[in-house]
């Protein structure tokens, strides 16, 4: 590609305004703020830690709506909001015999009814010039796992959610797609995943023979922003290495 045109789509991309991310301070998360960040857009990072890989960090627990009302309104006061990647999630297990009700709506609270809030509340900020919503999901959305009853439906519902707001909201340029990775490997899983066991059986069933990395994810939400693809909503994307169609 000319040296000219990298460097104008460069400028382009800084002047498309502000991505907010939520659970932006590790993981999935720290590295879709990091390739924003690298691709020129300005990063709003929540956490409930105020921290964020990049970008300029906030504090917020995404439960907690009156607070999440409040960063969106001064992210917003401080520059265009383009675009909200819906990341911070929680994955608790527990056999569904014994799962209690607080753990279930626990898991909901954060990784569904969240993002239902968010979205909400971004809209107003998007329906002027349009932008887009990026769910993180997962490949659970669509499998039987045991012991993760809460996780299972919780990102189920993140799909639902994102067909529903993708037809509802694409008169207005607002574009909403479901990322739903596979086994990704990061720093609160590596001890697990590097497990004798547990790595032969991601060899065997994941077809690229190994876990995904937060990078991987990342480069792909950071495409979704920088790519120009008004016709692709309301989608999910599985990036799990071919694992969730591998019989």
């Amino acid at each position: 590609m000319p040296s000219w045109r990298s460097e104008n789509l460069s400028f382009e991309m800084a002047n498309q305004g502000t991505v907010i991310v939520t659970g932006a301070s590790k993981g999935i998360g720290a590295a879709i703020a990091r390739q924003l960040d690298q691709r020129g857009f300005s990063v709003a990072g929540l956490s409930r830690s105020g921290k964020s890989a990049a970008g300029k960090a906030y504090q917020c627990d995404v439960t907690d709506e009156v607070r999440l009302v409040s960063v969106f309104t001064k992210i917003a006061d401080e520059g265009v909001i383009c675009g909200l990647v819906n990341n911070a999630g929680l994955h608790l297990t527990s056999p569904s015999a014994v799962l209690g009700t607080e753990e279930y709506q626990q898991v909901m609270r954060l990784n569904a009814t969240a993002v239902m809030t968010a979205s909400r509340e971004i809209y107003p900020h998007l329906v002027t010039a349009g932008g887009k919503i990026i769910n993180i999901g997962s490949f659970f959305d669509k499998m039987g796992v045991p012991d993760n009853l809460a996780y299972c439906a919780s990102k189920a519902a993140v799909a639902a959610m994102t067909r529903c707001l993708a037809v509802e909201w694409a008169s207005q340029g607002i574009s909403v797609i479901n990322v739903a990775p596979g086994y990704v490997e990061t720093d609160l899983n590596r001890e697990l995943l590097t497990k004798s066991k547990l790595r032969t059986w991601l060899g065997r069933r994941v077809p690229v023979g190994r876990p995904g990395t937060p990078k991987e994810v990342a480069t792909l939400v950071a495409a979704l922003f920088t790519e120009d693809l008004p016709f692709l909503t309301g989608e999910t994307i599985y990036i799990d290495g071919g694992q969730g169609m591998n019989h």
